[in-house]
Formats: C-alpha cells, structure tokens, sequence
C-alpha cells in the first residue's frame, strides 16, 4: 500500500488545493517508486507536517515541505492512516525534501539555529537532499548532506541534478501543464528521458494506438493492393489464353 500524505498543521491544504507541481512530481515520479518499493510501503508527502521536537503548540516544532519522499515506512500508523510524519517516532529521514519559493527564498535558506529551515533540514530532519525551487526565478538549487552538512549538487551535462537513490535526475521543463505554461520542476531517468505524468502517458499510448491502427491499415491496403495486381495477372493471362493455375 502507498501513502500519499496531507499536511495536519496550519496553513492546512485539502487535497484538492496541493500546489499542482506537487501533483506533478508526484504522478510522474510514481512508476518509479513503485518498481523500488515493490511492497508499496512508502510516503509521500505533499505539504504534510514533519515533526522534529516537542513544543507547545504543537506545530511550531513542525516543518512542512511541499514535498518530500519517504521509502520503507509503513502504509498505516498504529493502525491508522497517517496525519502527520513524527520523526521521533519513525527514525527515517526523508530521502529528498523539496520546497517551492514563495517569497524571496531567504526562509527556504535560513540557518538560524532551531528556527531556520534549512538549519532544521541539515541537522535535524537530515534528509540526503534537499531542494529549493523559485519558480518566478526559473531557478533549482540541490543541496546533498555530506558529513552532516549541505554541499551544493553541480548539475550535470543536461543541467539536472542526478538523485542516485532514486535513479533519477531533478530539473527544471518549460512547458504546459493543466493549462498553465511554467519552467515546471520534473523528473528524468539517469539516461535523460523525461519522465511522463499520467496525461502524457496516456497520450504517449494513445499515439502508439494510432500508429499501429496506421500500420495495420497500411498493411491492408499493401495486402489489398499485391491481391488486385495478382487479379490484373490473371486477367491478363486469360487474353493470352493461359490459364493463371498452369
């Protein structure tokens, strides 16, 4: 069973109102996630709260990331469908953690001890990467834990940032997605193929469908065409006063 995670602190969003780059990632990043966690057990989690200390109100010892993944963690808690991910209470990181900027990014890489996120994300939630998207700067930074700090990724040759847990690369698409043209972010294969969403999918199929209905009907009419010829054979044999079997 797979757990796609909606956020129990305030600011909530239904699920309805996720950001749709969430939706995005999400869809297209799913095939994936389910070839390498073929029992299903794993969380997404698109703006859902992670707890990582004991305050009163409870949500000011949260953070909140736009998206995050978690593998090998259990479908239900306490056999309950999970609200909230409480680190304490789990003891696995997020792989990847992404934030999308709404601002001027000074809060996505703020290091303030005990309150800035990036200081929370590098020692205390610590998952391997962590990514900061501005979608008004057209701009993706990837930072990757080494030794218990934040070192920046260098993009490849394709200006992606391989996540090698994954077995994919992170980067930025310009492109249309539910109508809206953005510099969307998206995930490729590590050969550099575009991982589809489930619209493109869908098209992609529906366009092998036609190409082999095309295929299919060119071959009918070449079939069509090889018996009126062998027809025209026969005639023509007959004027000659051959029959067309000898």
């Amino acid at each position: 069973m797979v757990l796609l995670c909606s956020r129990s602190v305030p600011k909530a969003r239904t699920g309805k109102n996720i950001p749709k780059e969430s939706i995005l990632l999400t869809d297209s990043i799913t095939p994936i996630l389910k070839q390498l966690n073929p029992e299903g057990e794993y969380c997404i989690g698109q703006d859902l709260g992670i707890y990582w200390r004991l305050t009163d109100p409870p949500e000011k010892g949260a953070e909140a990331p736009d998206w995050f993944y978690v593998p090998n963690v259990p479908f239900l808690l306490n056999g309950q469908t999970r609200r909230s991910y409480v680190l304490w209470r789990e003891f696995i990181a997020p792989l990847i953690v992404l934030e999308f900027v709404s601002g001027d990014g000074n809060e996505e890489r703020d290091k303030t001890p005990l309150k800035g996120k990036f200081w929370i994300y590098e020692q205390v939630i610590r998952p391997p990467f962590y990514g900061i998207y501005e979608v008004s700067k057209a701009s993706l930074e990837v930072y990757h834990l080494i030794e218990g700090q934040y070192q920046v990724l260098p993009a490849n040759e394709r200006g992606h940032y391989p996540i090698g847990p994954l077995e994919v690369e992170l980067g930025l698409w310009v492109g249309v997605y539910q109508n809206v043209e953005l510099p969307w972010l998206r995930w490729w294969d590590l050969q550099g193929n575009l991982l589809l969403n489930g619209d493109e999918r869908a098209e992609q199929e529906s366009q092998r469908a036609e190409q082999e209905c095309q295929r299919a009907e060119q071959e009918s009419q070449r079939a069509e065409q090889e018996s009126q010829r062998a027809d025209r054979l026969a005639a023509q044999s007959r004027s000659l006063g051959v029959e067309p079997e000898i």
